[in-house]
């Protein structure tokens, strides 16, 4: 029993001692190897239940804020792209219209200044082809007009008078008679250039001059003269008719081509113009010239001239269409019938010679009409230009 009992405690202490032995030999490999799928599968079994559980819970709450989210933003991008295209499509409308709107003005605006552009050119168009009908069509439509009583008193028209652009046949029996058969009418037309081209000179030549004093010169007299001037300038010529004839008959000057020139020349219309013209011009151009030992002569040659010819070509077209055109100052001042002009001529139309008078003022138009087609930016220039330099 003994023995056995001690073989008992020997193989317990053998097998005490190999289990303290194997165990930690045995445990480490196991360990090593029971570590990673122990830590592993509690990680992923517990994983598994304690993440997704509340994942899934709470990813279905945020799915649905995300997709009340995705839900509510087109709304609002589609009301802002609505918006956006809205205000597009009405800002198109609005330039439509605006656009729409311009057109039909200048088109309204076009249609009224042809109109008036047609009624103001029509009597010249049709002084111009009425030129070159014959005698007998010009008294079938225009005799009814000129037809007179048997005491001279004017005929009541109670038809319509047919007027013709176009006339029937072409011919140019007026300009012969004008031109060739009856020199009088060439007579009074250089009659009518001899009295306006040394007006137009001399009057311009007058009013530089006098301009000239009247912007540099100062003083209280100055002012008076040039108020004298302006009162002068808009009284009519009607009024000063009377005072003319009677300055010209003190002078003997009566029935004589003095009678014209001498009011002509002496007319306050340019002095105005161009004083108003000169004063514009930058005093700091003559205090310069000045610096450089510039006389008044070389100041007015040099520097006031150049810079006033737009308005002195616009006041010799001025002049020229003014006392080509005239009437009254022939009716008073002349009693010669050599020393009329064509103007006057015009003015006296009778039944038998329309159709020279249309030939006649065909013929009266062309100086004024080359005039204003060789001067017509002068004659803007010197209307609009404000005597500033140009740079």
């Amino acid at each position: 029993m003994d023995q056995e009992e001690k073989t008992l405690n020997e193989s317990s202490e053998t097998e005490e001692y190999v289990g303290t032995f194997d165990v930690p030999y045995k445990e480490e490999p196991e360990i090593v190897a029971e570590s990673e799928p122990a830590e592993e599968a509690p990680a992923e079994i517990e994983s598994e239940p304690a993440e997704e559980a509340p994942a899934e819970n709470e990813s279905e709450p945020a799915e649905e804020a995300e997709t009340e989210a995705e839900t509510e933003v087109p709304e609002t991008e589609d009301k802002s792209t609505e918006t956006t295209i809205k205000y597009k499509h009405t800002s198109k409308l609005y330039v439509r219209f605006r656009k729409g709107l311009k057109f039909l003005r200048k088109a309204v605006l076009f249609t009224v200044a042809a109109i008036c552009a047609l009624i103001f050119i029509m009597p010249t168009v049709l002084t111009i082809t009425n030129s070159f009908m014959s005698k007998e069509e010009i008294a079938s439509n225009y005799g009814k007009i000129f037809a007179t009583t048997e005491k001279g008193g004017k005929v009541f028209i109670g038809e319509q008078v047919n007027l013709k652009l176009i006339p029937d046949m072409v011919v140019f029996d007026q300009y012969k008679t004008v031109l060739f058969q009856s020199p009088d009418y060439l007579f009074k037309f250089w009659n009518s250039v001899i009295y306006v081209i040394p007006i137009v000179l001399l009057q311009i030549a007058i009013s530089l001059l006098a301009s000239y004093a009247f912007t540099r010169l100062k003083g209280r007299l100055k002012s008076i003269v040039f108020f004298i001037y302006i009162i002068v300038c808009m009284m009519p010529y009607q009024v000063t008719l009377v005072p003319n004839f009677m300055v010209i008959n003190w002078l003997n000057l009566i029935n004589t081509r003095w009678a014209i020139w001498l009011p002509g020349i002496s007319s306050p219309f340019a002095v105005y113009l161009l004083t108003k013209y000169m004063k514009r011009i930058p005093t700091a151009i003559v205090e310069a010239a000045k610096v450089d030992g510039a006389t008044e002569w070389q100041i007015f040659r040099k520097i006031y001239l150049p810079l006033c010819k737009g308005a002195i070509f616009s006041v010799a077209m001025l002049i020229f269409i003014d006392y080509w055109n005239m009437v009254e100052q022939v009716l008073i001042l002349i009693t010669d019938d050599n020393l009329y002009p064509l103007s006057l001529f015009l003015s006296r139309i009778n039944s038998a010679e329309v159709g020279l008078a249309f030939a006649v003022a065909t013929i009266y138009m062309i100086p004024n009409l080359l005039l204003f087609i060789y001067g017509e930016d002068y004659l803007v220039e010197g209307i609009t230009f404000q005597g500033g330099v140009k740079g």
